[in-house]
């Protein structure tokens, strides 16, 4: 990979059976490959003084098994991680000309959805220009707790057993977190089609702390596999503390809309479109997908009293993206395709007061998995906390609860709150979003 921007990383070596704390520095690398400078060539490191029967010094090769896992770890998270939602850029002031009085109406009470989408349009020649703040602090993948992820690593031809058998054993804490600030225009190009451009600006934040610890399952000398430690007895110590840590920040991908009003009859209305992502946030840095992409959309809506129920389908199509594959290597690999459905409704309270109220569900295809699950070493060893992964599909189901007030003419605050019901994938318990919108 050739950075082109710096990340500071850290890797710091803790020995637990002494007061001291021995440091050592780390390859500054991109964001989507922190995991690998962690627990690849450069950070975790066991060393090894044993001298083999022909006179050579063995090699300590914990094996790759471990890295590739941690590799799809990264996948599954950073796929994920770049695919958030954006806040829905329709406008609250939503309006239709009223041939009888020559004038435009509002063709609502409430003031529309935060998160999902209705099926009014905004008016020919009208103007919507918005700006919402939403922030996620991620609290597991897969319905494994980021804070206490489990992971051992094999040594080379561990199946011929002696002293391959040792292994190494990490607790691993990782903080992933996204900040979104998202600026939204929606123009009428007529009575029935809106185009729309989002343009978010991103700052994410990722670190890893490991604890390392050398199990010596198939050796009793300390000499055969050790962390460098001038603490430990001959510099030989079995534990080791890593971590690294990094942020960016940046534009993300940009989202271009089209939303065409295919049916208005009476108080029901069903719109069509198409959001268009394009890849233009660094994903390296994890900004940005690096892949073009495409959702189209239906959605249906009604009034009733004060009540406007709405329904939402989506179907997000994902090209091809390093952060699928090997970024490292620059190999690309498709991201996963997800459909997303919605039901919700909007509760006019008063003139100025508006509640939405949505259900939001999220089918992933053809995702990383992350299992946890035992490691037993030979047919009567201990038996150890570890990950792998699979192949599969993801459901999700999320609340979002939100208000929206008329602060002064034509211009509205928003307040909002997502949180987690079920389902895996990566989630955050809560996601509070602020915004301001103005509509001409």
């Amino acid at each position: 990979m050739k950075p082109s921007m710096v990340i500071v990383t850290l890797c710091t070596s803790l020995v637990l059976s002494g007061a001291a704390q021995a440091q050592e520095a780390q390859t500054p690398g991109k964001l989507a490959t922190l995991f690998e400078d962690v627990f690849g060539p450069t950070g975790l490191v066991v060393n090894s003084q044993a001298v083999l029967p022909d006179g050579t010094t063995h090699s300590a090769h914990f094996n790759s098994a471990f890295q590739s896992n941690f590799t799809q770890f990264n996948v599954a998270l950073v796929s994920q991680l770049t695919a958030l939602p954006l806040p829905s850029p329709a406008s609250g002031f939503t309006y239709a000309f009223d041939p009888g009085t020559g004038t435009f109406r509002r063709t609502t009470r409430s003031f529309g959805p935060i998160l999902s989408d209705r099926a009014e349009t905004i008016g020919r020649g009208r103007l919507s220009v918005g700006f919402n703040y939403q922030y996620f602090s991620f609290d597991s993948l897969d319905s494994v707790d980021l804070s206490a992820v489990p992971a051992l690593f094999t040594h080379d031809d561990f199946q011929l057993g002696g002293g391959r058998l040792d292994v190494v054993t990490t607790a691993n804490s990782v903080e992933a977190s996204l900040a979104q600030w998202t600026g939204a225009i929606t123009y009428g190009l007529t009575d029935r089609i809106d185009v729309s451009l989002a343009v978010p600006v991103v700052r994410t934040t990722l670190s890893v702390l490991s604890n390392a610890r050398i199990q010596r399952i198939g050796t009793v000398d300390p000499a055969v596999h050790f962390f460098h430690d001038d603490t430990a007895p001959g510099g030989f110590g079995d534990r080791k503390q890593f971590s690294a840590v990094g942020s960016a920040s940046g534009v993300g991908d940009l989202i271009v809309r089209v939303k065409a009003n295919a049916l208005r009859e009476g108080r029901r209305a069903l719109a069509v479109g198409i959001d268009l992502r394009l890849p233009t946030g660094d994903e390296k840095d994890l900004l940005g997908s690096g892949a073009l992409g495409a959702k189209p959309f239906a959605a249906l809506s009604t009034n009733v009293g004060r009540l406007s129920p709405r329904a939402n389908v989506a179907y997000q199509w994902n090209g091809k993206s390093v952060l699928a594959n090997d970024v490292r290597l620059g190999l690309k690999g498709g991201l996963p395709d997800q459909l997303l459905y919605v039901a919700g409704t909007d509760v006019g309270v008063n003139e100025r007061f508006s509640l939405a109220l949505d259900v939001l569900g999220q089918h992933v295809f053809d995702t990383p998995l992350l299992l946890a699950r035992p490691f037993e070493v030979g047919t009567t060893g201990p038996s150890f906390p570890d990950i792998s992964f699979r192949t599969g599909s993801i459901d999700a189901v999320a609340g979002s609860a939100g208000l929206k007030v008329n602060i002064a003419p034509h211009i509205l605050a928003n307040f909002n709150l997502r949180f987690h019901i079920a389902g895996g994938g990566l989630t955050d318990r809560v996601t509070p979003l602020i915004g301001i919108e103005f509509g001409s």
